[in-house]
Formats: C-alpha cells, structure tokens, sequence
C-alpha cells in the first residue's frame, strides 16, 4: 500500500544512519546531540527518556572517570611505586603510584563501553527518523508497552541474543583484547606491578619472538616445530588406528561388536587427567613399569628406562601414550560414518574383482576424508593447544638450561611454554605473543586446509 505516493516500510527495514541525518527534520537531527529528543517530541516519553539517560550516564562516566582511563591508556601510569621519609614520624612510608595493569584494563572498558555507546547512539538516531516517518505519514505511532511487546514477539531474537551477546563481549572478547594488547607492553618479570610501571614496546616483543639469534627466539622455533611435529602424529595416528580398529569391529565377520565398542568406549568413561596421571606414575624411574622390567631381567637392577629424561624417548612416549587416549573418539567417529556409507558400492567393488585393499583406497577412504575433513582439522587445532597431555603427562620434561632462561623443557608445546611464561615466571608480554602466534598458526592451518578438502570444494561428491 502507497501512502502520499510512498511504499510503506517494511518492519524489518534498516535505516540507515546518513539517511536519518540528511533526510529527517530538525528535531531528528537534534537527536544526535541530544539522544531521544525526536521520541520525546512525538509522544514516545518513555523511550525518549531512556535514550537521554544512556547519554546522560555515559557522559558523566567518561567527565568522572572515563576520559582519565583514556588518558593513562596512552601513558600506562606515569606514577612508579616508591618509598619516602615521613618528616613528622621520620619513618619511611610506601608511596602508592599508578597500576599499569589497571591502567590498561580500564582503558579497554572504557574503549568498550564507548563503542556500546555509538551503537545506542546510532539506534537512537534511526529510532528518532522512524518515527518521525510514522508521524509524517499519518501512521499509529507505537508506544513503550508496544516496543516492549514486540521483544517477545517480532524481535524475539533479540531478546532471547542480547544476554548471551553481553556475556560473550564481556568474558571472552574483552579478556582477549587485554590481552593481545599486553602483547605490544614490555610486562614482565623485570616490570611486576604495583612496584613497577611497564610501557608500550610496539612489535618488539613480535622481534624478539620470531629472532633465530636471540635467546628467546632460540627457544620459541624449536618449541613451534616439535608443536607442529607433535600435531601431525598425535592427529593421524589416532586417526588411522580409530579407523583401522572401527573397520574391524564394523566388518562381517566380527563377533559381538557391542562388547568391544564397550571396551574402547570405557577409556573414554575414566577421566583423562586420571589416566594421564597413573601412566605418568607408571613411567617414573621407581615406577611400575620399569620394576617390572627389573623383575624380568630385561633391564639391570639399577637401570630404568628414560621415559622423560631422554629426549626421543620422553616425545615418543607421549605421542604413544596419547593413542591410548585418542584412538577411541576417533574409532566412534569413524565407526558412524561407515555404518552410512552406501552398500551398494562395496557390492559393486566386489563385482568388478576388488580386493580388500582397493575397496578400502577407493570407497572407504575418500567417503572417510570427505565426511571427517572438518573434524581431522579440528583435531589438528586441539592438538597444537593439547595442554593436558603433555602438562600432566611429562610437565615438559626433559628439562634444559639451553632454552630461554629454564622455561621450557623439550617436551613443551607453544601452550605449556606460555603457561610456564605467564603463572611461573610472570612474562606475560611473552605469553601474550605466544597467544598471538598460536592464533595465527591455527587459524591459517584451518582455513589453507579446509578450501582444499572435498567437504569444500565438492560438497555434493558423496550425496
């Protein structure tokens, strides 16, 4: 329906923010100045009010408190933390200074709460055009009960999105802000705060990081590629022996598959860290796997074999260690997609003379990788970030002198390594880098990988 010549918005159109700014009256343009003037003008009071109030709070907010946290954003504290000689007790007295942390984190709520405002801002303006276009074209103008309704009926979404988005700017997004802007300061242990101030270092951290001849790049590229070494096997082991035992279990010939299904599955029942953690007390010098050994005569009485104090030995035992904690969510995973998988093709196979081995290359595999591509990639990304393997299995041993001052062992990924960076010897700068870096690795792993994978490229290969 036209009304004075005009099509009739749609509820759901967007207006946008240039066109409620050039096209709406005076009072619509005042309503960028003065949040919520353009309702209260034209009977909407009560959201008028609203609007005014977020204007009124967030000024008083930034005059009170919020334009200094900009301000000590830039500086990080200028203010270090020190002690003088009180004249009237002569006594020395603390002199409490500026918190760098605190400075960096209220200026990022500060940064937050800005760009919450513009958004409010912006609802504002478009609110104010609406309706104004509503009163120009002589249409019932809602009132504040109305709006109320339509959050649990139109704009039920929002409603039911708003709480869960609140909750994902406030405890994930923000926190990961802070901290990859930790990782342009120079926070460390030799800048611990209150007692001392730390600054902003730009991409010098990143420098140091990614250096071959600096210490702490002397530690990070080894470190980076027995994570990537570690991703790989720990990803495909798992997954060919998971496909390998559900192919067996999954065949004709094998007899009471819910019972073995049960055995594999009950691996998965007992915690991992409780696992991780008996197999650990089990590998020690004085364990029961190398008593044993000695009970047997296979090693000397005063032998035990070097499980975490030999290099190769300390990584091959995680990774083997690791399938007996990983082959059986990959065994059920697989064990889904071949029970699915057409038997009219291996009928076909087995017509056309293929053996076992050509039906499994040429049907079993492809269906495999094609169905499980994005999960394999997934797996990948939770292997370079396995911190309960390694932290509780071998806690990055064996250690060495020769990595940046201790920190790490040799059996240390880029995660452990940021966590001993952070909680045991407070570089967080570092620790934060490494994040970064870690981001960055996984997410060009997954994207490079994924565009190359038939579930991407051919989606309708195997429908």
């Amino acid at each position: 329906m036209a009304i004075f010549g005009k099509k009739k918005p749609s509820p759901f159109y967007e207006i946008p923010v240039t066109e409620a700014l050039t096209k709406g009256d005076i009072l619509c343009k005042l309503s960028a100045i003065v949040m919520g003037l353009s309702n209260i003008c034209r009977k909407q009071i009560i959201k008028g009010l609203i609007f005014l109030a977020v204007e009124v709070a967030y000024i008083y907010y930034m005059v009170t408190f919020g334009i200094g946290a900009l301000g000590d954003l830039i500086t990080l504290g200028t203010q270090e933390q020190g002690t003088r000689l009180n004249p009237e007790t002569s006594l020395m007295e603390t002199v409490f200074g500026d918190n760098s942390m605190l400075c960096l984190l209220y200026g990022v709520i500060t940064i937050f709460i800005s760009l919450t405002f513009f958004f409010v801002w912006r609802e504002t303006v478009k609110s104010g055009y609406h309706v104004y276009i509503l009163k120009r074209e002589y249409r019932e103008i809602p009132t504040f009960v109305d709006d109320v309704r339509q959050l649990f009926n139109k704009n039920m979404h929002k409603t039911f999105l708003f709480f869960p988005l609140i909750g994902i700017i406030v405890f994930t997004i923000m926190p990961l802000v802070f901290m990859i802007l930790m990782a342009f300061t120079n926070y460390d242990r030799d800048h611990p705060v209150p007692g001392k101030l730390f600054d902003w270092v730009g991409l010098v951290n990143f420098k140091t990081a990614l250096d071959f001849g600096g210490d702490f790049g002397k530690t990070f590229w080894p470190v980076l590629g027995w994570t990537i070494v570690w991703a790989i096997f720990a990803t495909f082991l798992n997954y060919i022996f998971g496909m390998i035992l559900a192919i067996l279990i999954n065949r004709k010939g094998t007899r009471f598959k819910a019972f073995w299904r049960f055995i594999f599955v009950l691996t998965i029942a007992v915690p991992q860290f409780v696992s991780l953690l008996i197999i650990r007390t089990m590998l020690q010098p004085e364990g029961a796997v190398n008593v044993l050994l000695r009970n047997l005569n296979l090693i000397g009485e005063s032998e035990s074999l070097p499980f975490f104090t030999d290099v190769t030995w300390a990584r091959v035992t995680i990774i083997i260690v690791n399938l007996w904690v990983g082959i059986p969510h990959s065994m059920l995973t697989c064990t889904g997609v071949l029970q699915n998988i057409p038997a009219d093709l291996y009928e076909s196979a087995q017509v056309d003379g293929a053996n076992a081995f050509i039906t499994f290359w040429k049907i079993t595999l492809p269906y495999m990788l094609f169905i499980t591509a994005p999960s394999l990639i997934t797996a990948f990304i939770a292997n370079i970030n396995n911190f309960n393997v390694i932290f509780l299995l071998s806690g990055g041993s064996p250690q060495t002198s020769d990595y940046y001052r201790g920190t790490a062992g040799k059996t240390d990924l880029l995660v452990t390594w940021l966590y001993k960076l952070t909680i045991d010897n407070s570089d967080f700068c570092y620790g934060a880098v490494i994040g970064i870096l870690i981001f960055v690795l996984s997410a060009t792993c997954s994207l490079a990988v994924y565009r190359n994978t038939g579930s991407y490229k051919n989606e309708e290969e195997f429908q």
